[in-house]
């Protein structure tokens, strides 16, 4: 956690993940999966796909107890994250594209957090 708080982009992903879990609790429900090809928008795609480009490194890296490289795998994700949340509407009117972001936020948090509560660095 030190050398992850230490990374600069570490207290947006940390203040994005504050924010993810607090959408989590207001959605209640959260979906296990989501499809991007429910995905509407280019910034939710991008995320979505860097997300899957990057999540097998970052089993890999939790797998082999390397916290710190798994940590720095997912800080890669900060310009993807602010573009989503900059352009994005995740209580969209739309139920299933709701439900869509809903569960891939639930997912992308879950990832975020398997080593620690990544919203504690948040100030």
């Amino acid at each position: 956690m030190r050398a992850f708080s230490a990374l600069p982009e570490a207290a947006s992903l940390a203040a994005a993940n504050k924010r993810i879990g607090n959408i989590l609790k207001q959605a209640g429900t959260v979906p296990g999966e989501f499809d991007i090809g429910l995905m509407t928008q280019p910034e939710e795609k991008g995320l979505a796909t860097s997300f899957r480009r990057l999540e097998p490194d970052v089993d890999r890296a939790f797998n082999a107890l390397d916290y710190t490289g798994a940590l720095k795998a997912l800080a890669t994700l900060k310009t993807p994250v602010d573009a989503f949340f900059d352009k994005v509407m995740v209580m969209d009117n739309d139920p299933r594209v709701r439900a869509n972001r809903i569960g891939f936020l639930g997912k992308l948090h879950g990832t975020m957090n398997r080593i620690a509560d990544l919203s504690k660095l948040a100030t």
